[in-house]
């Protein structure tokens, strides 16, 4: 069984919300944050859920490959979208989708840019998908710590998102679930405002409207991106 909470939210600062998120049968998730400036970010994120969604009405059996040919798809998509419309042009946008295969108790996941999913299981929360940004580039090269990180200018310069390059290598895995599992799909303007102990505490408490308590917690914080929360509680079918 699979408990699902959800929630979006402009934010305090932004005056549209480009981040764009979807929950399909069967147990497929995804959340986008949009690249570009108002309105064309907002278009690339939905054109990135949307594409996902007809993936998972396709009705073919889905894993890691499935869902990275989506995001490739996508990928294609917002690029014929941005060279057939000047307004459109530099538009992009993160992608992390997931889909859990009930049945065989497996997750498995595509992912591009910095948008994340994490894994709490047993009390350890931990990011399972790696930002394809300049700054995790410099930690994985140890020049820098991630709290170093949480602060550098460059934080949100992207290396790699959906609807900028042609040739995309989009990140993917898959690993099997544990009863009491729980997982986290979110846009960087919850990471960025909400501490992952904060998140893990609530991750891990009360499932009922979590997504929309962490939304609450990063408007605390200061909101000053979208925020957006897809939160899974996984239990053996």
């Amino acid at each position: 069984m699979i408990e699902v909470s959800s929630a979006s939210d402009i934010g305090r600062v932004r005056t549209s919300n480009e981040d764009s998120y979807g929950v399909f049968a069967p147990a497929v998730y995804v959340v986008a944050d949009g690249l570009g400036g108002h309105a064309a970010g907002e278009v690339a994120s939905r054109m990135v859920v949307a594409a996902v969604h007809d993936m998972a009405n396709e009705g073919a059996a889905m894993d890691t490959a499935t869902l990275k040919s989506a995001v490739l798809r996508a990928n294609q998509q917002v690029l014929d979208a941005s060279a057939g419309n000047a307004s459109y042009e530099g538009m992009g946008s993160t992608a992390t989708v997931l889909h859990v295969d009930e049945a065989a108790g497996m997750a498995y996941y595509a992912h591009v840019g910095d948008s994340r999913l994490y894994l709490l299981r047993r009390g350890v929360f931990r990011q399972v998908s790696r930002d394809h940004s300049y700054v995790e580039e410099l930690v994985a090269r140890g020049e820098l710590s991630e709290a170093e990180a949480q602060h550098h200018p460059r934080k949100n310069v992207l290396l790699r998102a959906v609807g900028i390059e042609e040739r995309l290598h989009v990140d993917g895995d898959s690993f099997p679930l544990e009863a009491g599992d729980r997982l986290l799909l979110a846009t960087d303007g919850l990471t960025n405002m909400v501490d992952d102990a904060v998140l893990a505490a609530l991750l891990g408490g009360d499932f009922a409207n979590v997504a929309e308590r962490m939304v609450e917690q990063a408007l605390a914080g200061g909101g000053s991106d979208n925020i957006t929360a897809i939160a899974l509680a996984y239990e053996m079918p």
